[in-house]
């Protein structure tokens, strides 16, 4: 090959370029966000935005599992990656930590919408 260095240098630039396009946790779907699942995702208004925190913990993340970011996962746009009082990783949107309601049984449902006027479906 008469170019290695300038077929280096290509190979980089994609490798950076596809890095800075990470892929988001959670895709728009009626309106609200959905986690990979296509499960419709929640806030909590007693979650601070931006705070890195989630107070939703114990039997609260019993009926509202956190949707966890694995090891490795990095911030894209709206979504950041707090840690849990657990140490384990958290989505969160502009903010505010994200959650799925254990009520919901299919795609499309959001039955915990409103639950006790503090929980929320998240919007984009």
């Amino acid at each position: 090959m008469k170019f290695p260095a300038l077929a280096t240098l290509t190979l980089a630039l994609l490798g950076a370029t596809a890095s800075a396009y990470a892929e988001v946790p959670a895709k728009v779907m009626n309106g609200m966000l959905v986690g990979p699942n296509q499960m419709t995702l929640y806030t909590f208004d007693n979650d601070v935005a931006g705070s890195g925190k989630s107070v939703c913990n114990g039997p609260c993340a019993t009926n509202w599992p956190p949707l966890m970011a694995a090891d490795g996962e990095q911030p894209s746009g709206d979504f950041t990656v707090i840690t849990r009082d657990d140490g384990k990783k958290q989505w969160a949107v502009k903010g505010k930590p994200l959650y799925y309601w254990v009520k919901d049984s299919k795609p499309g449902d959001a039955t915990g919408d409103g639950v006790n006027k503090v929980w929320h479906a998240a919007k984009p």
